[in-house]
């Protein structure tokens, strides 16, 4: 198992979930945040410091967000399990299903 990032991290991309990672696996796409599952251990720390709840265990995944454990496992499809974000930094677009989305709202303004 590993752990999610979901719609209401699009547009926002808080990133205080990339600072509390210990082994680095959560990176950074256009406009969300997406963790490697190959790489997470499900240590859990990012998840209480996520402001906007945007971070599940994936078994813990509400249904309507259930869409998002494969967007986050697809994105790594060209990019592989590079061993660590830094070394990659912002890895250009997003997957097609956050890509299509309209812009989201964040505490009442367009992000």
């Amino acid at each position: 198992m590993t752990y999610v990032i979901a719609l209401p991290c699009v547009d926002l991309m808080d990133k205080a979930c990339v600072d509390e990672c210990p082994i680095d696996c959560i990176y950074e796409g256009d406009r969300m945040l997406y963790v490697q599952p190959d790489e997470c251990v499900d240590c859990g720390a990012c998840e209480p410091v996520c402001p906007v709840e945007a971070i599940y265990f994936e078994d813990d995944l509400p249904a309507e967000f259930s869409v998002y454990t494969a967007v986050n496992a697809e994105f790594f499809t060209s990019i592989g399990a590079p061993g660590g974000a830094a070394r990659v930094g912002h890895v250009p677009g997003d997957h097609a299903f956050v890509a299509a989305l309209p812009p989201q709202l964040h505490d009442g303004a367009l992000a």
